[in-house]
């Protein structure tokens, strides 16, 4: 006998040896064989709503094909029946093996789409990176910026630098901020490759990489159906893919009414785009000429993917997304230094202010923030000043008194 299975991916076909004989529990050790999906993370049921079941609550209350001794017979199943197929978890779905190639029976099939029939779209349910937490100094420095001086009518980003521990912990540490024009619904960073370089040496020094992107919503975007725009999901893609780093995080900062208290918070929400996205994304998959009347909540393909059980070329941004769960703690840098690249250009005079405010500190407390250390990489050698600067930030040891002259001569001279 064969039962057809319907799931997330589509319908597939499962062969019974003997249906009489056949109880749950053997059905689904042979759709564990046949379609390799363990037992243990299927949930089985002849109801079709199995499908629209969101959470593992939702799935406890299809009851119809939960004992494992109930034979098949008694639920009235027989060849060609559809049986609906819920489970936990990622897998490969196998591509259709042969094609007819012509013929009245069926429409001709290309390379393209059979690739195509294979570049499935789902939901992946776990994270890479088990939770990101944010420096708070670093944080309020970046969202006290857009909440006081853009008052988030444009948008404003960065890049997010830190560390990642084995158990896929990203910590933020700082943020820099690239060259960049925001407007209400679009970000452009103008990236500066010579200055990045200075930004790789401190971070580098510092025992810290670059693990995420940041960026903010306007509040012209806050009125939109969306969690994240179609040119939001391009750009975090792209910046993901670049990384080659699998914990890599996409913060988003937006300004949301607070009706209880008659105002507006500001909050953080973490993602990673989902592994398919990266790959879709890195194959070319996404028409990235984004027209005036696109629906911004939709992701478009040069060609059909498969969405559940229907091939389409327009993808819900959701699908895409994979909530990261957010901390906080404090950090080994202060951000009390003017940051680059805003509206205010940061001169001497903004050492020599930030110097004489943090004078009763030692030295080395003094010196541990980057966007000064940022400044001062500019005149300093990047090879030999900048690692040896860091490393007595990294260790919070005394800075060589050459070092301490140097830097207090660049703040005098203002």
């Amino acid at each position: 006998m064969m039962l057809r299975i319907r799931s997330r991916d589509g319908l597939e076909r499962v062969k019974l040896e003997n249906p009489n004989a056949t109880k749950i529990s053997d059905l689904k050790s042979i759709i564990e064989k046949q379609l390799g999906i363990p037992t243990h993370n299927q949930t089985l049921s002849t109801n079709q709503n199995l499908l629209l079941a969101k959470s593992r609550e939702d799935l406890l209350r299809f009851t119809d094909m939960s004992n494992p001794n109930t034979p098949l017979t008694a639920l009235n199943l027989s060849h060609g029946s559809i049986v609906f197929l819920a489970y936990e978890g990622e897998r490969r779905v196998q591509g259709p093996a042969a094609f007819s190639p012509a013929g009245s029976f069926g429409k001709k099939m290309t390379m393209d789409d059979l690739i195509a029939k294979q570049m499935r779209v789902g939901r992946q349910e776990n994270p890479h990176c088990e939770i990101v937490s944010f420096d708070r100094d670093c944080a309020n420095a970046f969202q006290h910026y857009v909440n006081e001086t853009l008052a988030f009518a444009v948008k404003r980003g960065g890049f997010m630098y830190g560390t990642v521990s084995e158990e896929g912990k990203v910590e933020v540490n700082f943020i820099y901020e690239p060259p960049q024009q925001g407007l209400e619904e679009n970000l452009m960073f103008f990236r500066d490759s010579e200055e990045e370089k200075y930004v790789e040496a401190i971070a580098a020094g510092l025992g810290m990489r670059r693990v995420g992107f940041i960026f903010t919503q306007s509040v012209s975007q806050a009125k939109k159906d969306y969690t994240l725009s179609y040119r939001e999901v391009l750009q975090a893609a792209e910046y993901h893919a670049e990384s080659g780093l699998k914990e890599w995080v996409t913060a988003v900062v937006k300004l949301e009414v607070n009706e209880e208290a008659g105002g507006a918070d500001v909050h953080f929400e973490a993602f990673q785009m989902s592994d398919v996205c990266i790959r879709l994304f890195k194959e070319g998959w996404y028409d990235t000429e984004v027209k005036e009347d696109h629906d911004p909540k939709l992701s478009v393909m040069k060609k059909d993917v498969v969405v559940g059980v229907k091939d389409t070329k327009e993808v819900d941004n959701d699908f895409f997304l994979v909530v990261v769960k957010i901390a906080d703690h404090q950090g080994p840098l202060s951000s009390t230094f003017p940051v680059e690249n805003r509206s205010t250009q940061v001169t001497a005079n903004a050492l020599k202010n930030h110097l004489e405010r943090t004078k009763s500190l030692p030295f080395v407390k003094r010196i541990s923030d980057f966007h000064l250390l940022l400044i001062l990489s500019r005149v300093l050698d990047v090879n030999a000043d900048v690692p040896a600067l860091t490393e007595c930030v990294l260790t919070q040891s005394a800075v060589p008194e050459g070092y301490q002259i140097l830097i207090e001569s660049m703040a005098s001279a203002a």
